[in-house]
């Protein structure tokens, strides 16, 4: 997925609320994950890279929460040497830098996954972070705006909180679409508890084709899906033939691997190439931004890896 948990990663800190975000609870687990990065010299941060993006037939891009404590810039200066396009899941403060060394800013941030339109007692906040990072992409030219259904409330059912979703995102869609700005429903999987960043338990939307109903529901051609190729795995499984089920309403793509959401090595069971083949013959031409927890000794060789795996 996903993006700080709460994917209040834009928000700025001053405006910080209580509410549970990625940024904090992966700040408790940063230390253990990238135990074995450590800061480079100045002599092995100017070296030249060799770019790994060599045909660039997609725009691939990274998840910038991964690879914290990485400094923002420092990752964006990798990211633009191994040839990616992309990044996401940053501090807006950090937009001005990161496009400055070229990159452009493929998704941006709002309300975030727990905080939802489930209950119509989120509404108000949801509506008002939503504009808020509708007018954010616009300002640094991105097409997409991550939404999330929120998490099961007790006393409210399935079908009520669906409509309360469809309810919510139908009081946002006339200005992204004055905008032109998409808002992408991000697909979660339950399944998996072993991490806050891993799995989201209560998470509403852990059905992609359900979610592709909420999509359907809304009836905007601004209202699209982020098919995260890791949740979608864990949760449904064949995803060739979801990408092309619903190639029509995806709008944004998100990679990991499965199980552990490490680097998309040999550990794992997903054949990303095919999934990339996939994704262009839909004609699709956005962004695939990797977001994997990194476990090797050098993230930067990881998401390398991974740049070139998927240059198809």
């Amino acid at each position: 997925m996903s993006n700080q948990i709460a994917v209040d990663r834009d928000r700025p800190a001053a405006a910080a609320s209580p509410r549970l975000t990625r940024r904090r609870l992966f700040q408790a687990t940063a230390a253990t994950v990238l135990a074995g990065w450590a800061a480079p010299t100045l002599a092995e941060e100017d070296a030249p890279e060799e770019p790994a993006v060599k045909k660039g037939r997609v725009r691939q891009s990274v998840m910038g929460w991964c690879f914290n404590p990485m400094p923002t810039e420092q990752l964006a200066k990798h990211a633009k040497a191994i040839g990616l396009v992309g990044i996401e899941g940053i501090d807006a403060r950090h937009y001005p830098a990161v496009r400055q060394l070229g990159l452009q800013i493929s998704l941006v941030g709002s309300h975030g996954f727990r905080t939802g339109p489930f209950s119509r007692e989120n509404h108000a906040f949801c509506i008002e972070k939503l504009r808020e990072g509708i007018d954010r992409a616009v300002a640094v030219q991105c097409q997409n705006v991550i939404t999330f259904t929120g998490m099961r409330e007790d006393g409210i059912s399935d079908e009520q909180g669906a409509k309360n979703c469809v309810e919510c995102w139908k009081q946002v869609l006339p200005y992204a679409e004055e905008k032109g700005v998409n808002l992408c429903l991000e697909h979660l999987n339950t399944r998996d508890d072993s991490h806050p960043m891993k799995g989201h338990p209560g998470y509403f939307g852990d059905d992609v084709d359900f979610c592709v109903e909420l999509i359907r529901r809304v009836d905007s051609p601004r209202m699209k899906l982020l098919f995260d190729v890791y949740h979608v795995q864990i949760m449904n499984g064949d995803v060739i033939r979801r990408i092309r089920q619903h190639k029509d309403v995806i709008g944004h793509f998100h990679t990991a691997g499965v199980p552990g959401r490490g680097e998309l090595d040999d550990t794992q069971e997903i054949n990303y190439p095919a999934v990339i083949k996939a994704i262009l013959e839909t004609g699709y031409d956005g962004y695939v931004t990797h977001e994997f927890i990194p476990t090797w000794d050098d993230p930067i060789s990881g998401l390398r890896h991974a740049a070139k795996l998927c240059d198809v």
